[in-house]
Formats: structure tokens, sequence, C-alpha cells
């Protein structure tokens, strides 16, 4: 092998090489990690988008005490007809207003269906923090006789799910999670799995808590095409972002020897280097510099003769 390439041979460059074979296959597996993102999303999109524009149904048709919302009925369009339940009212702590720029807590309140079937959780949006850590906030209290809600259908909150920790300990009706099982094991009431989310309410009541707006409510029937269609995510950019060093082709072809320097080559006439003023010609025998484009200050003075 010619001597300029026997660098090749050095054990820093096999590291090299072997570090390089071995992030190729987890880059392309991270790039095709994304792509399975961006489906994810655009599924999660369309079945969004289908459950929130499709006629609302009763809540009862669809839940019963201890029943587990599958992910084809999440987002579904629900209606809920009964008396709120005021005494075993709660709040869930350490959430987000719609805006997203202040922490306090969602208000659940028990309905009691008028046709006896159960009763239902209805989150009815979001107040802010009390005083201090441990008093209740101030809530606005439920509209009184018979209402009709229409909200969306969620599933019970779990930790494996939100991965919010259910930690005990807290003031009294003060909880972390929504979730139908812990009430209904804490009160004794017939909860109807899952829970309604509001967006409205008849009669419309006074002063209520903020309603939680669905970040995926569709605006128009355009809006949601776009969205389900799948569009440009991030999520493509960022495979491509992985996949790119691993089909990268790096020049690794050395470069050319240098000549070795002699004596008289410390300033040799015709090379160049940059000077302060821009770049030019060294001059080596007054080491004048001839500007090349610009301006340039001589090196030093010529040297002068002695009469």
């Amino acid at each position: 092998m010619p001597g300029v390439y026997r660098f090749l041979l050095s054990w820093r460059w096999a590291a090299i090489t072997l570090v390089g074979l071995l992030l190729i296959p987890t880059m392309i597996r991270l790039g095709f990690w994304q792509l399975h993102r961006h489906e994810a999303r655009v599924a999660r999109n369309a079945l969004i988008g289908r459950n929130l524009t499709a006629a609302p149904v009763a809540f009862d048709s669809l839940s019963t005490p201890g029943w587990a919302v599958p992910t084809g009925q999440t987002w579904r369009a629900v209606t809920a007809v009964g008396s709120y339940d005021a005494a075993h009212e709660f709040v869930i702590r350490g959430r987000t207003e719609p805006g997203g720029s202040s922490i306090g807590y969602f208000v659940v309140t028990p309905l009691k269906l008028a046709d006896g079937k159960g009763e239902v959780l209805v989150n009815r949006g979001w107040v802010e923090s009390g005083s201090d850590a441990t008093s209740y906030p101030t809530v606005p209290a439920p509209p009184s006789g018979r209402v009709t809600v229409t909200g969306r259908l969620r599933a019970d909150e779990t930790t494996a799910s939100s991965g919010i920790r259910d930690r005990g300990g807290l003031p009294d009706r003060q909880f972390k999670l929504i979730n139908s099982g812990q009430q209904a094991k804490a009160t004794g009431a017939p909860l109807l799995g899952g829970y309604l989310e509001l967006a409205s309410s008849v009669p419309a009541a006074g002063a209520t808590p903020r309603c939680c707006p669905s970040r995926s409510t569709p605006t128009s029937a355009r809006t949601w095409r776009t969205r389900c269609s799948g569009g440009c995510s991030p999520h493509w950019s960022r495979s491509g972002w992985w996949c790119w060093p691993a089909g990268r082709r790096r020049r690794s072809r050395p470069s050319a020897p240098r000549p070795a320097r002699t004596a008289n080559s410390s300033t040799p006439e015709g090379t160049r280097r940059r000077g302060r003023a821009g770049r030019g010609r060294v001059d080596g025998r007054f080491g004048l510099v001839h500007s090349v484009g610009s301006t340039a200050l001589p090196a030093r003075s010529p040297p002068r003769s002695d009469p």
C-alpha cells in the first residue's frame, strides 16, 4: 500500500469505521420510528374527525358501570340528560387552562341521569388555583334542575395512559386523575365508565368554569381533510434527519502531501497569504504586499542604502 494511504491501517481509522457501520442501522431504525409516529398521528386525527363530526348519541347507550372506553369511541360526541350532584363534586389538581399559561383545577361533577341508568362524570371545565395548595378553589355552582349536556366521550385516566402519578394524601375532594372506577369505590355511586368533557349545556348556566375546547376540534370540512390526509408533519423532516447521516457518503480520500520547506522558502516569491487588509501576493525581495482587489499596507519598509 502506498505510504500516503498507510494511515488507513491505524487503529483510529478502524475504530471510526466500526462506529460508522454500527450507527447506520441505528439511524435507519430511528428514521422509520419517526415515520410510524407520523402514521399514528394521521390515524388519530382521522379518528377524532370522524367521531366529532358524527351525530351525538346518548352517553348511556354506549357506557355501562365499569365499561372501558375503546379507542374507536374516544372523542365521540355524546349527550346526557339529568341533574347535577353538587354534593359529590371534586377537582383534579395540576391541570393547564385552555390557553396553556396557568395551572389550576378541572371541576368534575357527577350527573344523575334522568332515566335512572346511573351517573356520569362531567368535566365542567377549568378554574384557577386557590390561595394555597391545600385549600379548595372557588368553583361556580352547577345549574340546578334538569339539564341537557353535550360533550366528548373520554376514557378514564390512568397513570399509564396519562403519565400522571396518582398519589394519595391529597386534601379532601382533590384528586390527580379523572377515573370513574376510583370514584365509584369512594362514593358507591353507579358511575358509568368513562366521562363526558363538557362542550355545551341547555339551559345555559351563568358563571361556569372555563370549558376545555378540544384542540383538534375541526373548524371546517377542509380543515379536517387537510389534517386527516397527513399533510407535512414535523415527523417527515425528523425522519430525513435521522436517515441522512446513514446515506451520506463521506470523502475519505487523503490530500496530497505538502512539499517540504527549505531554508530559503520562508517567504517564497509568488506565494499568497492573508494580510490585515486583504489577500495579496508577497514580494520576497522587499516584503511588500501587492493588493488583490483591496488596498493593503506594506509588510515592512524597503531597506535603505547608506550614503
